[in-house]
């Protein structure tokens, strides 16, 4: 069984009727291994939901984060979760080898927002306001990373509790899945990239006043000015 989490501003007819995500679990919906729990009409940070779902008594043992502007096109995604994370501890659809300081996404560098050498990522995934987008390919899948797009996160219940990894509720929305991931190489927990078939219909909202907001509180707790060079600092 699989919790599939999320949280949206939508209604909870709205959500099934008019989201991505809603539209792609009801398509899904012939396969009972997987659980949708979603905070519909939600005013709460993304950290704060996705922890109520972890910290659920009745939550199964592997949890998919995802954002409610995601098609799920893969018919076997169940399976993909499953076989994702018997190789590792989290998995993710993008991520990055390497990590430092200066990352302030899994694929950007420093505020000014240079993305990061295509050597060091991995990942492929659609991007458009509909299913089966354009394809973006970052690099080869699966690979070991060091930090993951948070767009879709799937993990092992038991794994995070018993390292206590969890979401910062300080970071409501941007940063989350950085903070994320590098409390969970910090705990000793395998990250890695995993082909599973989705869209996303959204590009994010990187250097928006929130987001500069959340990257200071992000560099107090870090460390890093978020500068754009990696010359002297290979990442990890």
């Amino acid at each position: 069984m699989i919790d599939i989490v999320s949280a949206t501003r939508c209604s909870e007819a709205g959500f099934w009727a008019d989201s991505a995500l809603g539209q792609s679990l009801r398509r899904l919906n012939f396969d009972g291994r997987l659980r949708p729990r979603v905070s519909f009409e939600n005013r709460r940070g993304l950290s704060e939901v996705y922890n109520s779902a972890l910290m659920a008594p009745d939550a199964n043992d592997m949890l998919v984060f995802v954002h409610d502007d995601v098609w799920l096109e893969d018919l076997f995604l169940a399976d993909r979760v499953a076989q994702g994370l018997r190789a590792y501890d989290v998995i993710g659809l993008a991520g990055n080898r390497r990590q430092s300081d200066q990352h302030v996404s899994w694929s950007y560098i420093g505020t000014d927002l240079v993305w990061d050498d295509l050597a060091h990522l991995s990942g492929i995934i659609a991007h458009g306001p509909q299913p089966f987008g354009p394809v973006n390919c970052f690099g080869a899948v699966p690979a070991d990373c060091e930090l993951l797009d948070g767009v879709f996160l799937a993990a092992n219940r038991r794994t995070l509790l018993a390292r206590a990894v969890a979401f910062d509720p300080q970071f409501d929305f941007h940063f989350y899945d950085v903070d994320f991931c590098r409390t969970a190489r910090r705990q000793g927990l395998r990250l890695g990239t995993w082909p599973i078939s989705v869209t996303h219909q959204s590009g994010g909202a990187f250097g928006s006043a929130e987001w500069t907001a959340r990257h200071e509180r992000y560099v107090r707790k870090w460390g890093g000015a978020g500068a754009p060079s990696l010359a002297q600092d290979g990442g990890s």
